[in-house]
């Protein structure tokens, strides 16, 4: 059995750089969040509005979760280590898992306090809830466009775009709740606002909790074709077979993949190996390839192969 393993690193310096740009917009994101979060928390207390307290609630969520993804990206851009082979990679992974948690137990919250007011109908002051409401739609939709062109493929900056503009959506509705209860007095409103804001942040939170959840498992991430990387490895020519096939998530931007190939004829040259890494890179989103070549003699068999 002949064996030959190759790693491919030539993509990680442009990971490297593209975390680096990302820490300007989580600085920016992290401080106008917190910063109206608490101004916002303020004067949803004064105008007694139900929503506009849930919105607060749910951005100071946002901003802790922020700064966790920001800590995870800095990470992102370290070096591997003699320790840690791979760098800090998974942190985005445990941040993401973590801001999903966050957006659940602010949504517990925000419910709890939603019912209670639904019950205990108190006036609120309908100005205060539109001028604060407008300024923070400006403000969450400004922020969501610095992570724009990041949220097709990490879901760590995935999780920053949705969140604030969510938040910018959310609050559309509170404002146009709170018109409505300037001319009919409907006060009720305000609170089945809340509530309608917590169905509004379970529902984008599930698809970010499933996808963090499922990289934590090294499960095969969801981008990725599966059946599309097994047949373009078993077409390679020379390849009789393929086994101990293995794809997970290094990170919410990176993966990774392992593979056995038998090859009787003809082991892969330094080309093979170099149009393989090329092209699982540029067909699959595959950056860190290991590939394990060998001949299928029976006797000297791979044993991995009776168990993958």
């Amino acid at each position: 059995m002949s064996e030959h393993s190759h790693l491919s690193h030539h993509h990680g310096h442009s990971h490297a750089n593209s975390a680096r740009s990302f820490n300007v917009a989580f600085a920016i994101a992290v401080s106008v969040t917190l910063i109206y979060a608490f101004a916002e928390s303020a004067y949803a207390l004064s105008a007694n509005s139900m929503s506009l307290l849930a919105d607060a609630v749910h951005n100071l969520g946002d901003g802790l979760g922020l700064i966790l993804a920001w800590i995870a990206n800095w990470l992102l851009s370290f070096p591997a280590k003699k320790r840690y082979s791979y760098g800090f990679k998974r942190t985005t992974i445990i941040a993401a898992l973590i801001n999903a948690f966050i957006l659940i137990a602010t949504s517990a919250l925000i419910a709890y306090q939603a019912i209670y007011k639904l019950f205990n109908l108190s006036a609120v002051d309908e100005q205060i809830v539109i001028i604060i409401g407008l300024i923070g739609i400006a403000v969450n939709g400004g922020c969501s466009l610095l992570f724009m062109r990041g949220a097709s493929d990490d879901i760590n900056i995935k999780g920053a775009f949705w969140h604030l503009l969510a938040d910018a959506l959310i609050l559309v509705g509170v404002v146009i709740s709170a018109i409505i209860i300037s001319y009919t007095g409907w006060i009720w409103i305000d609170p089945v606002v809340g509530l309608i804001i917590v169905c509004i942040i379970l529902w984008g939170t599930w698809g970010l909790t499933r996808d963090s959840i499922s990289l934590m498992l090294d499960a095969i991430p969801h981008h990725i074709d599966h059946a599309g990387v097994k047949q373009y490895l078993t077409q390679y020519p020379g390849v009789l077979a393929l086994h101990d096939l293995h794809i997970w998530g290094l990170s919410t931007r990176e993966v990774a993949l392992t593979a056995h190939l038998i090859m009787p004829t003809k082991p892969l040259t330094d080309s093979d190996y170099k149009k393989i890494n090329h092209d699982l890179h540029e067909k699959f989103k595959i950056s860190h390839a290991t590939i394990q070549v060998e001949s299928g003699s029976e006797d000297d068999p791979c044993l991995r192969s009776e168990i993958c």
